[in-house]
């Protein structure tokens, strides 16, 4: 007798053979279920590269599920969402054991437990082993804490994992982080010659996702024209390989830097194939440490990325689960500004922002920086809704997928909950997006002007926040001098430079 047939439900951005979902799968009764939704690319006004690199990416991982063996049901331009189509498939065939990993993203997991429920089925939702910590090591992590700090998650993780210390468990170089060595500006002739990432022309099933996607989505923001990203596993090994062999060497003295016409500067670019589950972590930092000792690498720069992937990728995750869905409707400061509407179309005065959202715009990538320091600096001091922002971020970007987008913009970029993981507001004015860039030398606004027409934006606003929040900013120590700074400004020009920021306020399509 036959065992009972199981349905594997496979997400966009769980696209690895080695799945838990996938394990002990039988070939004579189960059956794999992949869903092209076309509500999933909606519900943000999506960027079409990265609606293209989704399906393609999922198709080309359900042709090797096919080749394998796997007995696969893949729906194609789905009008349901997936929840629906699941539902449908379920009942069709009435399949009462589903089985899946757990979903990257808040909202899926609560449906798919949801239906479950409905449905009275055996429900067999797996650990995500892609990560080094799970979310129960996390949360026992978290427990009993009131400030959740990345640097001893991060140092836990290092010895946990046996990752850059000494058979003593300390850090190797005597310290646990070099982040003081990672900030520095290209030079002032500019960065030089940079080997570009490697990239992949799109082949036949791309092409179709292509030209699916022009049709269907041609009101959609950005471009396809420069699509070339990864959207297999031998393709994100190969771009794993180029980056730590070519570029890492300069990753992460450079890693803060921002110049115009330079997207990716020695960026990795891995963060989309890690994020859809083409590459693991562990093969990532493997990859990186190998590469360290091959090439006596700084310390300095090897440490800065694996801070990224061990500390910071796995940290945000964490809290990204422990958070929600309080961390979607987070609100510190009570801004309620509309999103400028040239964040979509990039037709703004501003030079930085100009090219930072172009560049978005262009290749749906900006390194995080730029992110950080140039758009959502702006936003946050622009005092836009968040929930807006975190939008736009989860639409523009290929690489982001809530779990790991939203601690990012909501908890880093916008401070929107209060520092619950972050000691202090990202917020910068002109002068350091002049010192880590070029951005300035084009620009019709001068960053060193805080009021009048040619006061520079950011640091208008930047100055008017200090103002508006200077007791909660004179009462911690990690952003005290930054107040300390008014008392050099008169009362007389701080009057204005609050109603020019008023001005500035209601007027930000205009910039």
């Amino acid at each position: 007798m036959k065992p009972p047939k199981r349905l594997i439900l496979l997400l966009g951005d769980q696209l690895d053979l080695k799945s838990g979902a996938l394990k002990d799968f039988d070939f004579q009764v189960d059956e794999v279920f992949m869903v092209e939704s076309i509500d999933e690319a909606q519900y943000v006004w999506s960027h079409q590269a990265k609606i293209v690199l989704f399906l393609s990416a999922m198709r080309h991982f359900a042709q090797s599920l096919k080749t394998l063996g796997y007995p696969i049901t893949y729906l194609k331009n789905s009008p349901l969402s997936i929840i629906d189509a699941l539902k449908q498939k379920l009942q069709q065939e009435k399949i009462t054991q589903l089985v899946c990993m757990e979903p990257g993203e808040w909202r899926l997991k609560q449906q798919i437990e949801k239906l479950a429920v409905e449905l009275k089925l055996q429900l067999d939702m797996r650990e995500d082993k892609h990560f080094f910590c799970s979310r129960q090591e996390f949360t026992n992590w978290a427990a009993g804490k009131k400030e959740f700090r990345l640097e001893y998650f991060y140092r836990l993780m290092r010895k946990t994992h046996n990752i850059l210390v000494d058979v003593d468990g300390n850090p190797e170089g005597g310290q646990w982080n070099f982040d003081q060595d990672n900030r520095k500006p290209f030079p002032k002739k500019g960065p030089g010659i940079i080997d570009d990432p490697v990239f992949f022309e799109p082949d036949a099933i791309t092409q179709e996702v292509i030209a699916y996607v022009s049709k269907a989505y041609a009101k959609h923001p950005g471009s396809l024209e420069a699509f070339r990203w990864p959207v297999n596993r031998d393709q994100a090994l190969e771009a794993l390989n180029y980056f730590v062999e070519y570029r890492l060497l300069n990753f992460g003295t450079y890693q803060d830097a921002m110049w115009t016409d330079t997207p990716y500067g020695w960026h990795s670019i891995l963060s989309s194939s890690l994020n859809l589950k083409l590459l693991n972590p562990r093969e990532v930092i493997s990859a990186v440490i190998d590469a360290w000792k091959k090439y006596s690498l700084d310390l300095s720069t090897v440490e800065g990325f694996i801070r990224q992937i061990l500390g910071w990728r796995e940290f945000v995750r964490g809290m990204y689960y422990l958070d929600m869905p309080k961390m979607a409707q987070d609100n510190y400061y009570e801004h309620q500004r509309t999103l400028p509407k040239w964040y979509w179309d990039g037709k703004t005065n501003m030079a930085c922002m100009k090219d930072a959202i172009g560049q978005t715009l262009k290749y749906g990538y900006a390194h995080h920086i730029q992110r950080l320091m140039v758009t959502g600096n702006f936003a946050l001091l622009a005092e836009v809704l968040p929930s807006a922002v975190c939008d736009w971020y989860l639409a523009i970007y290929v690489d982001a997928i809530e779990w790991v987008e939203l601690p990012n913009t909501a908890g880093m970029a916008l401070f929107a909950n209060g520092g619950r993981f972050t000691s202090k507001p990202y917020i910068a004015s002109g002068a350091y997006i002049k010192r880590m860039s070029n951005y300035c030398d084009s620009c019709k606004y001068k960053p060193e002007v805080r009021f009048g027409e040619t006061a520079c934006p950011v640091t208008t606003l930047y100055w008017n926040f200090l103002i508006k929040h200077r007791t909660q900013f004179e009462a911690s120590p990690r952003t005290r001098l930054m107040t300390a700074n008014l008392k050099r400004i008169s009362d007389a020009d701080q009057k204005s430079i609050v109603q020019h920021a008023q001005h500035v306020l209601t007027h930000l399509n205009d910039l």
